[in-house]
């Protein structure tokens, strides 16, 4: 019995070999007979989901709908250490708005978490194309476990960004741009410094370039002549009347770090925890607001207790240098203290009152995490921006303090440009702009992306985007945490 089902089998096996050389081979003169068009209305046919999926490392964990778009949610593997690859892998999330595999595609991240509902970034609504989202190393859920902080660094995040492209650039074949705002703008930047020939142009969205972390004076100088001096006086003031005022308005704090069950391990202690965010109070009102919300701010010495800590809470946010704040930044503050810098600014006005001064990033960091800092990593990006920048964009805001230390162009710099929003906060973009800038700006992000129309061709002033505004989709965040954080 046993030699007849082997037999069986083994006939079974035959039959099976045949049939599929038989298959093969007619479908390799299938194959000689069909013309390039024909293969490619073949690959469209398929569904775009069952190709995403096809590719190894690619998972989905959910489907969205959004009219007009397909929208995933998707774990992509990637090595913990892009130059020891065999060394462990973590589940990266990424989002995919599929629109056409004939459009262009816009890759975005804003160097933080994952956004799992479907939006589109500026560019993409410009181009009218897809958009593939990544979640920055090391933000959770997308951190190796366990976690070897020395594989997060500027280059190992490019690297993952260059992965994803490849593994998606076989579906998306026409043109694609990076895009960011803030840290995104600076992991835009990156991405194209180590790979440049993945992207076809960069807009960079109010990206900080910190080339020398102990030189800070253009944010001391920013602060010195942003807005009208009445209004500065009026936000110094709320600071200086604040720190006066620390006893009481800690106990305001420490009601509030009772009812939520607040702590303070990393930083230190509640003492240290509220100077830091009264400190960033005027950063936070000049990042966040417009100067026209200064008429709102009220005289300091006016104000009670619980008034003064609210406004101070509603601009800061007093949650956020506690353990459960911090903790979710940990990845940021980290790569702040090892390469990208972090600002330090007198705030004079302050003196004798302040006992900490702006506070490191090592002292957002829990002490178990080794951090050192390595001052030529900046300045490579610096210099590879000036000496080979091509098709860059920088938007910058023009009452933006993360804008007092743009990127700058220089000789080597090719169909780059830097763009300023008169007026604008952190917030700012290429609509801001005044109306020839806009359409410039605009014209280059569409040539960039090889769908500008012959009428933009031959004027840039009649550039605009392409998309249709989508109240959803085009929903403008704005995260309120930490103000010294990009």
């Amino acid at each position: 019995m046993r030699k007849t089902l082997t037999g069986v089998l083994s006939f079974a096996m035959l039959i099976g070999t045949a049939t599929a050389a038989g298959a093969a081979t007619e479908a390799a003169t299938a194959a000689k007979s069909e013309t390039g068009t024909q293969a490619g209305q073949r690959a469209a046919q398929q569904d775009i989901k069952d190709r995403i999926l096809a590719i190894p490392g690619m998972s989905l964990i959910q489907e969205k709908p959004h009219p007009g778009y397909r929208f995933f949610v998707l774990n992509y593997t990637q090595p913990v250490d892009h130059r020891n690859p065999g060394k462990g892998t973590f589940e990266q999330r990424i989002t995919l708005l599929h629109k056409d595999t004939t459009r262009p595609t816009v890759f975005f991240t804003s160097g933080y978490g994952l956004n799992t509902n479907p939006r589109r970034s500026e560019p993409t609504a410009i181009i009218d194309g897809n958009q593939v989202s990544m979640e920055y190393r090391f933000f959770t859920p997308s951190r190796p476990s366990p976690a070897d902080w020395s594989k997060l660094d500027i280059w190992q995040a490019a690297s993952d960004q260059h992965r994803i492209h490849q593994a998606l650039k076989g579906i998306y074949d026409q043109k694609w741009l990076a895009t960011g705002g803030s840290k995104g703008g600076m992991t835009a930047t990156y991405f194209e410094r180590f790979y440049p020939d993945d992207m076809d142009g960069i807009v960079a969205y109010v990206a900080p370039n910190d080339t020398v972390n102990h030189s800070d004076k253009a944010y001391d100088r920013f602060f010195e002549r942003v807005g009208t001096q009445e209004c500065r006086t009026k936000l110094n003031n709320v600071q200086r009347e604040s720190l006066i005022r620390r006893g009481p308005l800690q106990e305001l704090y420490k009601k509030q770090v009772a009812a939520n069950g607040y702590t303070f391990n990393t930083i230190g202690s509640l003492d240290k925890a509220f100077e830091a965010v009264v400190l960033d109070f005027t950063w936070g009102f000049w990042q966040y607001r417009k100067e026209a919300d200064c008429a709102a701010i009220p005289v300091a010495a006016d104000t009670t207790d619980q008034e003064l800590f609210d406004l101070v809470d509603d601009i800061s946010g007093f949650s956020f240098y506690t353990d459960q704040g911090l903790t979710p930044y940990t990845p940021y503050y980290y790569q702040a203290g090892t390469e990208m810098g972090a600002p330090d600014i007198k705030q004079r006005h302050l003196k004798g009152l302040s006992r900490y001064g702006y506070q490191p990033p090592r002292n957002f960091v829990p002490r178990d995490i080794e951090m050192t800092f390595k001052p030529k990593a900046m300045k490579d990006i610096d210099r590879w921006v000036r000496n080979d920048g091509t098709r860059m964009m920088f938007v910058n805001g023009g009452n933006d303090p993360w804008s007092a230390e743009p990127f700058r162009l220089g000789k080597g710099s090719r169909d780059s440009y830097v763009y300023t929003v008169p007026g604008a906060n952190h917030g700012a973009n290429v609509a801001g702009l005044p109306a020839a800038e806009k359409a410039a700006a605009t014209a280059s992000i569409l040539k960039w992306a090889g769908v500008a129309p012959a009428a933009v061709q031959k004027s840039e002033t009649k550039a605009k985007p392409l998309a249709r505004f989508d109240a959803k989709l085009d929903k403008r965040e704005v995260r309120k945490e930490s103000a010294l954080r990009p």
